[in-house]
C-alpha cells in the first residue's frame, strides 16, 4: 500500500472546519439585545458567538482548525448560474454586518484560520478545506448542523450538531435523510431546499426523492433510464417520469446549485491550517471596543494561552 493509501485509510489527525454563520446567525436570534459596543451597536450575536467558540475551544482542543464565513451572499457563482438563488432571504441589517466582521476579527486575533471568498460560499471553503487535508492524514469534523455539508463525509469524518451535542458520520446520513452522503447533492437537486431557494422538480418529494435515488443509485442514471420508472413500485410513478422527462435540465442546474465545490485554493492550507499564536493587542482592543465583561475577557484570554491582566 502506498503512502497515500495508508493515510486515507488510517487519518492520525483531525481538522475542525466551523461554518460561523450559522452560529452567528443562531446568537443573533437568540441573544437578548441589551449588548452594546463603545459606539452604542448592538453586540449580541457576537456575545453569543464567542461564547459558542469559547466552549468549542474548550471542548475539542483543536491543533487545526478553520472557521468558514459567508462572503459571496451577493456574489457566489450560484447567482450566476440561477439569480433566484437564495433570494428568499432579507439581506443582513447593518446592525448584524457589523457584527459579523467583529466575529471574524475575533477568530483571527484567537489564532484561527479564518477563510472566507467573494465567488464561493462558506460551505464551498469547509469542502475544499476537507477534502485537500485528506491526502495530508487528516479527518475532518465539520461542526455545522447543515444537511448540506453531509456530503462531504468520507469514510474517517464527522459532522458535529454542537447546539444539540450530535455527531454523525457517512454511516449516520441514511438515518437522518434518508439516502446515502454521498448521494445529497443528487437528492437536493430532485427534492429542491426550501431554504436556499433550490427548486428541485415539481412534485418530487423527499420519500420520492430517496426511493428513485435507492433504485437507481445517482441522478444520472436516473435520468438515463427514466423509461424504467412507470414499472417501479412507486405511487405516482408514471407522473415522476414525466415531472423527470419535462424538468431534466431544472434537475441537473439544481445538482450543480446542491454540488459543493471542492476545489477551491484556501489561505492556511499548506499549514494545514494550525493554530497559530493570538494577537494579545488586538484581543484586547477588540474586547475594550465590545465592551466585553471580566468573565469573558479572562476566558478568551485563556483560550488564547495569554495571561490575564484585568483593566484597572
Amino acid at each position: 500500500m502506498d503512502r497515500v493509501s495508508a493515510v486515507a485509510v488510517a487519518p492520525h489527525r483531525t481538522l475542525y472546519l466551523v461554518d460561523a454563520s450559522l452560529y452567528v446567525f443562531r446568537a443573533w436570534h437568540s441573544m437578548p439585545d441589551e449588548f452594546r459596543d463603545a459606539d452604542g451597536w448592538p453586540t449580541n450575536a457576537v456575545h453569543g458567538f464567542a461564547r459558542f467558540l469559547l466552549e468549542l475551544l474548550d471542548r475539542a482542543r483543536p491543533q487545526h482548525i478553520a472557521i468558514a464565513f459567508d462572503e459571496a451572499l451577493d456574489s457566489c457563482f450560484r447567482k450566476a448560474l440561477y439569480p433566484a438563488y437564495k433570494a428568499n432571504r432579507d439581506p443582513a441589517p447593518e446592525e448584524l454586518k457589523r457584527q459579523f466582521a467583529h466575529c471574524r476579527a475575533l477568530c483571527v486575533a484567537l489564532g484561527l484560520s479564518v477563510l472566507g471568498h467573494r465567488e464561493y460560499e462558506a460551505d464551498d471553503l469547509i469542502g475544499s478545506a476537507c477534502h485537500g487535508s485528506r491526502a495530508h492524514g487528516f479527518r475532518s469534523v465539520i461542526v455545522s448542523a447543515d444537511k448540506d455539508l453531509s456530503q462531504l463525509l468520507g469514510t474517517h469524518d464527522e459532522q458535529w450538531d454542537f447546539a444539540r451535542g450530535q455527531r454523525w458520520g457517512a454511516d449516520g446520513v441514511p438515518a437522518r435523510h434518508g439516502v446515502e452522503a454521498r448521494q445529497m447533492a443528487d437528492y437536493l437537486a430532485l427534492c429542491g431546499d426550501a431554504v436556499d431557494n433550490i427548486p428541485g422538480v415539481p412534485g418530487i418529494g423527499a420519500k420520492t426523492a430517496a426511493a428513485l435515488l435507492a433504485h437507481f443509485d445517482t441522478l444520472d442514471a436516473l435520468l438515463e433510464r427514466v423509461e424504467e420508472i412507470p414499472f417501479l413500485r412507486l405511487r405516482g410513478a408514471k407522473a415522476c417520469a414525466e415531472r423527470l422527462r419535462l424538468h431534466r435540465e431544472q434537475a441537473l442546474l439544481c445538482r450543480q446549485l446542491s454540488t459543493i465545490a471542492c476545489d477551491v485554493a484556501l489561505d492556511g492550507a499548506d499549514r494545514h491550517f494550525v493554530r497559530g499564536d493570538a494577537d494579545r493587542e488586538g484581543l484586547v482592543a477588540l474586547c475594550d471596543s465590545l465592551r466585553f465583561g471580566p468573565m469573558t475577557r479572562r476566558r478568551l484570554h485563556d483560550a488564547a494561552g495569554l495571561e490575564f491582566a484585568p483593566p484597572v
